[in-house]
Order: structure tokens, then sequence, then C-alpha cells
């Protein structure tokens, strides 16, 4: 089953109009923005409880883990 990190920005970044981000993981989220852009530290957002749909708020983001929704090779849909 694949997830996917939704990164919603509350506050706009420098350099970008861009609010909405997606990511393969939250180690990913570190990849592009700083603890400081996002509102949390990495460590923190590994044990807030993400994991099952979960969502954290913060001042400066919204976010989310879902499932991601793909379509197999014979054409059903499912959700890996």
């Amino acid at each position: 089953m694949a997830k996917v990190i939704h990164v919603h920005l509350t506050h706009g970044i420098d350099g970008t109009k861009r609010k909405d981000w997606y990511f393969s993981s939250i180690s990913a989220v570190y990849t592009v923005f700083t603890a400081e852009q996002v509102g949390a530290t990495k460590n923190y957002l590994l044990h807030a409880g993400l994991s099952g749909n979960g969502t954290i708020c913060t001042k400066k983001a919204i976010i989310k883990q879902s499932t991601l929704i793909s379509c197999g090779r014979s054409g059903n849909v499912s959700d890996e």
C-alpha cells in the first residue's frame, strides 16, 4: 500500500506561489523544506501519528498522510 504525504502551506514561501506539495515520505518533505518552513521537526512528524490517514496542523502548514489510489494493469482500481 503506497502512501502520500500532502503538505499544504498556510504561509507563502519566498520564490514560489505553490501551496500544495506531495511527497512519498516524511523524510522527503525535509529534502525540500526546513523544519521552520513546515512548523515541525522531522522527528515530531515521525512520532505524531500521521499513519492511518492522520493530520497534523502547525502554524505554517497542514500535513496529511493518505493512501495513494492507483489503477492496476488490469484496469481495476486499488489502494496500492
